[in-house]
């Protein structure tokens, strides 16, 4: 946006703000600063029809009237009631989870409007503080491509159209759908909505669309339907387990199956305490269950049914007899580098200075401090400020415009304004503001009721902030929810964790890894909490990693809060979570993946260094692990669906394990025949 076209629209902004009737056109091309420039009535009507329209886009409701009682000809002003934003008294505990609300969206595509939304409130007095409850961290992330143009079109009530690739599809098929509203169900985001096509309910991961998403703009909006419960249609999207599996695993192993298993009989013990037990196992799909059981290689085996054993065997020879690699060439273009916009941008230079008077107005402000919330230098707020300094009532004399003391700005960077009365009002929520908040309130009800978090709080924050907003969130916060994976025991832990953390106490863990099928003792020193990709995790210094570690709360296993202070060592401080839970580090195995195009959800659930095209729909997906043992439990779990083309150790590795794994089954194989020859009749 240029300077001029800036100044220009904030002068019809004042001007509008501050008329008392509705002025048609051609009065406000003679009154308002910047229109002049217009040489001609086309060129100046499609100025101001654009100007309009960005402005009405940016969420300042400019009302139309009667302007000339004579001609008929419609006039235009702007409203305080609808433009300025209501009173809002919040309770402390209330300001807390506001912030902790705003915080969620940090590190994602709403990280700007919620950013905001907090500056607009400050800026009407509200008490809200990003950085209070320091030891709860709440976490959205919006990876996904396709999010934001979703967003957008869930929000305007806009069908969309896109290329959408199923699982096991090499070729993606066109889908226009009418969306009802977006779920976040364990990390992923789902669109729900009425497929056009054919003419049904249907539920599209977003990480699975390809391409550009199509909003289209012609024909009425999209209705929702009436009581659709968009959390069940997603969570209703998986199979129930409808079958029971006999599995066999060995002592101490295959822990993962053991969580999940309806029933364990211990076997008989070795000498060395060594056996195996026999699980009675929930499954809805065959080569779900073969691919889970495959995983732990020679520690588990299916013992029936007996379609199953047969899948297992056929699974396992894919990846005993899958041929070493040849030489692989470097990897393809890093993964998103030609992504298209993530998500909807609320600030331009027009709204950050509508936000910036009332707030300079009503509090000590430096220009250090508005340059790190904008993301700007602050030679660049500077510049606003000057631009602000031209603009004011029509008249345009010094005692109409606006008073800004840019010496005092260069010089000791503080931020004076005056005669600025007309702006002192902070500007109403839009629609992605008041969302992006009631959605993070929604996060927090997987946060403990602890430092002054509770349900109540929540309740009426949301209620307080839909008032606010009014119209502009119309259904919007009700169309996109997160749903937050646990269980009973779950919470009871997180619950454990943060008392032990309020009351700065040392935790010992009995934790299962998740690289590894390995269980571990772990003394942790709580630092906070964080909830991220639809899991709670314990943030804490970790005494046998001598380091800072996350610890998923779904797999801690035992949790003994010890009577010993916690003591995080001096200079120790809390993970940077801007690139997620997973941190990566140079010190990683990298790992190359031939992948079948069935098996390209292994690029959507796990974070690529790349991701190149193969011949025939597959794709090479390379990763970074810091645990090289898990690529082999990979490429055991892919089967015929993927192999490990790099490096051939561990190629050579999951080849080998597959072998001793098929051996059991050849073995019992065996048995169950000599078994069955003896005990027929001659």
């Amino acid at each position: 946006m240029s300077r001029r076209k800036t100044e220009r629209q904030l002068n019809l902004v004042i001007c509008l703000l501050s008329t008392r009737r509705h002025l048609t056109a051609q009065e406000i091309r003679q009154t308002v600063y910047g229109y002049a420039e217009a040489e001609t009535e086309s060129a100046f009507k499609r100025m101001f029809e654009r100007d309009k329209r960005e402005l009405r886009d940016s969420g300042i409701p400019i009302e139309v009237g009667a302007g000339d009682a004579f001609s008929g000809e419609e006039g235009y002003r702007i409203s305080r009631s609808d433009y300025e934003l209501p009173e809002i008294h919040l309770l402390p505990d209330e300001a807390l989870v506001l912030g902790l609300a705003a915080r969620a969206w940090r590190h994602a595509s709403l990280g700007e409007a919620a950013a905001n939304a907090l500056f607009k409130l400050r800026s009407a007095g509200v008490p809200v503080d990003s950085e209070a409850a320091p030891g709860l961290t709440p976490a959205m992330r919006t990876d996904e491509p396709a999010f934001g143009p979703v967003w957008q079109a869930v929000r305007d009530r806009r069908p969309i159209s896109f290329d959408y690739l199923k699982p096991g599809e090499t070729t993606a098929q066109r889908r226009e759908i009418e969306p009802w509203g977006i779920v976040n169900l364990r990390g992923h985001w789902y669109v729900v909505g009425h497929d056009r096509h054919r003419r049904a309910r249907r539920v599209f991961r977003l990480g699975r669309i390809r391409g550009e998403v199509s909003v289209l703009r012609g024909g009425p909006d999209v209705v929702v339907p009436e009581g659709v419960d968009l959390r069940s249609v997603v969570a209703g999207h998986r199979a129930e387990p409808e079958r029971t599996a006999v599995l066999r695993v060995r002592t101490d192993s295959a822990h993962a199956l053991r969580r999940g298993a309806l029933r364990v009989v211990p076997g008989e013990r070795d000498s060395a305490g060594g056996g195996w037990d026999t699980l009675s196992y929930p499954y809805a799909d065959t080569s779900d269950l073969v691919r889970r059981v495959a995983s732990f290689g020679s520690r588990a085996v299916i013992v029936e049914p007996a379609e199953a054993r047969r899948a297992m065997v056929a699974h396992l020879r894919a990846t005993a007899e899958a041929p070493a690699a040849g030489a692989v060439p470097a990897s393809g273009a890093p993964r998103g580098a030609e992504a298209p916009a993530r998500g909807p941008r609320s600030a331009d230079q027009l709204r950050r200075l509508l936000m910036l008077v009332p707030y300079a107005l009503g509090q000590d402000v430096r220009v250090p401090e508005v340059a790190r919330h904008f993301g700007l230098t602050e030679k660049q707020v500077v510049a606003d400020l000057s631009l602000l300094w031209m603009c004011g009532l029509p008249g345009y004399t010094p005692g109409d415009l606006i008073d800004v003391d840019l010496d005092a700005a260069r010089e000791t960077g503080e931020i004076i304004i005056g005669n600025a009365d007309t702006l002192a009002q902070p500007l109403r929520l839009t629609a992605d503001e008041a969302a992006s908040l009631v959605v993070g309130l929604s996060l927090l009800e997987a946060l403990p009721e602890t430092g002054g978090l509770e349900g109540g709080a929540l309740k009426r924050v949301a209620e307080k902030l839909r008032s606010a907003a009014g119209e502009a969130l119309g259904s919007l916060a009700d169309s996109v929810q997160v749903r937050l994976e646990g269980d009973e025991q779950v919470a009871q832990t997180q619950r454990r964790c943060a008392e032990a953390l309020a009351a700065g106490q040392r935790l010992h863990l009995r934790y299962l890894s998740g690289y590894l099928d390995q269980v571990t003792e772990r003394d942790v020193d709580p630092m906070g909490l964080v909830v991220q990709d639809g899991y709670p995790f314990l943030e804490g210094y970790c005494h046998l990693r001598r380091d800072v570690r996350l610890f998923r709360l779904d797999r801690v296993l035992e949790l003994t809060v010890l009577p010993y202070a916690a003591e995080v060592p001096e200079g120790v401080g809390r993970r940077d979570l801007s690139g997620g839970v997973l941190q990566r580090s140079e010190r990683d195995a990298e790992v190359v993946l031939d992948l079948e195009p069935t098996a390209r959800w292994v690029t959507e659930d796990y974070v690529c260094e790349s991701v190149a095209e193969l011949p025939g729909g597959g794709v090479r997906a390379t990763l970074r692990t810091p645990a090289p043992a898990w690529a082999v439990r990979l490429a055991l779990q892919l089967g015929p669906q993927g192999r490990l083309a790099a490096p051939e150790a561990l190629a050579e590795e999951a080849r080998a394990e597959a072998r001793r794994t098929l051996e059991h089954y050849r073995a019992e194989q065996t048995s169950a025949t000599l078994v069955e020859t003896a005990s027929s009749p001659e």
